[in-house]
């Protein structure tokens, strides 16, 4: 099922970086984070208003692991395949979750539901085998290990409605880039953990922690954060700014773009006080 496009997203996304070093890169992010992959629609859009040969695009997008030409899953499994894990039986694992999702690595299940990939070094080299989803490490995997660990991420719903408010849901969201997730177990606000990024507007650049009750507005940051101020989010993971392409109808704010567990987007307006947001679970 082909990714309806809609090319005037993409044209703004295309002008706002034209213009600038390194352009291609922080324009086929931005799309990547609208649309989850890179429509190859989009791509077309690109090429033509940028003058660049679709040839070049595809290497670019073929030369960084972080972008994906076909549209992902839901969750994302990766088994390192690094040469101490694979001593200690990765290729028994990596075929164990080809088996249960019946796809290969590099591929996405059918129900759209995992996308499976092999990564070189998971930098957990004394832990192996090891099998990353959704940003969760699972150490020292075995073969009988596989089905539980597929079932455990099925079962993480992204939105969790909170029982005595029906109005009200706790999400779980992650980095649309990298796919980690960004709640902080360690941090909570009202009995639920709260979404870590980091953040920077002026010469300020620290940490930022966001209440992860929809419609609920209250954050703790590092810095004093001035009203009517825009702010950056960054992935603390892998430092990717999680910009949506979008701009606020409200404000004409950028906005930033978080994935919600089991399927779905949240974009927020990233100017200081200005409540503008965006729930949407049919992702």
């Amino acid at each position: 099922m082909k990714t309806r496009i809609n090319p005037e997203d993409v044209l703004r996304i295309v002008d706002k970086h034209n213009d600038s070093q390194g352009a291609v890169i922080s324009i086929l992010e931005d799309v990547q984070a609208m649309y989850n992959y890179l429509p190859e629609a989009a791509l077309k859009i690109i090429s033509h208003r940028t003058g660049r040969s679709l040839v070049d695009l595809f290497g670019v997008a073929t030369f960084y692991s972080s972008f994906s030409l076909e549209p992902r899953g839901r969750h994302i499994a990766s088994v390192c395949m690094g040469t101490a894990c694979h001593v200690r039986g990765s290729p028994k694992i990596l075929a164990n979750f080809e088996r249960d999702l019946r796809v290969k690595a590099g591929q996405t299940s059918d129900d759209g539901e995992f996308s499976l990939s092999t990564v070189n070094c998971l930098g957990a080299c004394a832990l192996g085998p090891v099998a990353v989803i959704d940003g969760d490490y699972y150490r020292n995997v075995k073969d009988s290990d596989v089905s539980g660990i597929l079932d455990r991420a099925s079962r993480i719903n992204g939105a969790l409605r909170i029982p005595d408010d029906e109005r009200v849901f706790a999400v779980n969201v992650s980095c649309p880039n990298c796919n980690r997730s960004l709640m902080n177990d360690e941090y909570l606000l009202d009995g639920y953990p709260m979404v870590r990024v980091t953040a920077s507007f002026g010469r300020k650049h620290g940490w930022m922690r966001l209440s992860s009750l929809y419609g609920d507005y209250r954050i703790r940051s590092e810095y004093q954060i001035p009203k009517g101020v825009i702010v950056h989010f960054f992935c603390p993971r892998c430092h990717a700014e999680l910009r949506s392409g979008r701009l606020c109808p409200d404000c004409d704010a950028p906005t930033i773009l978080l994935l919600v567990r089991g399927g779905g987007t949240i974009q927020l307006c990233s100017r200081r006080g200005c409540k503008q947001h965006l729930l949407d679970l049919g992702a």
